[in-house]
């Protein structure tokens, strides 16, 4: 399948929706739901550089910061449970319990330890993210072929290397579906925690527009938020089959066969 093809799929039925939002829309005379055209104008109006330089680009260094020190805590964790047994059983139960814990619940909570600044931020991001990563580094690590583990002992491939070499790449595929789902979580979270006690950001801008009744400007922040996780999703899939490039060729050559 050609790169403009892959383009295509991902974008068509996006663009579709927005075309059929402009023409249903297009009479509207609602105030809390306006016509597209005069969203896409307020976008063009709102959305300046000196606006994504004090809401945008914080927003999402919290969002880098959150979810890469999830990322490391998850996968590091994970790969220690996940090879030790005795560990897995002690601690499965707590972090069950932790993993049903709905992350804005805790804001308040975390907001009395950090304060109301980027910490608390970042700190709620990196709550709601880390356990999938965890989980599935859990079960991606408990997954590895014990062939496989076998022949690197034979072959002295032992301690950090048997890691790194063996243990990482084997539980690859699985470690990335969970850092895909904490991608969209991270990206919610994000949003929750600037609507609380913020002074910048997405989430704090997009809420002092509907205080405001500045409705178009409202909806063309959604929008921008909705086109900010499409962008990421899509770098995230580019850099997931490039770091995966062997196990789709593995799925591949298993179909064909």
């Amino acid at each position: 399948m050609s790169f403009i093809r892959k383009i295509g799929y991902a974008v068509g039925l996006p663009l579709i929706l927005f075309g059929l939002w402009f023409v249903l829309s297009s009479g509207s005379e609602s105030f809390y739901a306006p016509p597209l055209g005069t969203i896409l104008t307020a976008f063009g109006d709102t959305w300046t550089w000196p606006a994504i330089r004090a809401d945008v680009l914080p927003s999402l260094l919290r969002l880098a910061a959150g979810y890469l020190l999830a990322a490391v805590v998850g996968v590091t964790l994970g790969v220690a449970i996940g090879l030790d047994r005795r560990l897995r059983a002690t601690v499965e139960p707590v972090l069950e319990f932790f993993r049903a814990v709905p992350p804005p619940v805790l804001v308040p909570v975390i907001m009395l330890f950090a304060g109301i600044g980027d910490a608390m931020k970042v700190i709620v991001i990196v709550f709601g993210c880390v356990w999938p990563i965890l989980l599935n580094t859990v079960e991606g690590v408990r997954a590895v072929d014990s062939v496989q583990l076998e022949t690197a002992r034979a072959y002295g491939v032992t301690g950090p290397a048997r890691i790194t070499r063996v243990i990482l790449p084997s539980a690859s595929p699985q470690i990335a579906a969970g850092l895909r789902q904490a991608l969209s979580i991270a990206i919610i979270l994000m949003v929750i925690s600037e609507m609380f006690a913020a002074s910048n950001g997405l989430g704090f801008t997009i809420v002092q527009f509907q205080r405001s009744f500045a409705i178009p400007e409202m909806w063309s922040g959604i929008i921008l938020l909705g086109l900010l996780g499409f962008g990421l999703s899509l770098l995230f899939r580019l850099a997931e089959r490039r770091a995966l490039r062997w196990y789709e060729g593995l799925r591949a050559a298993q179909r064909t066969r």
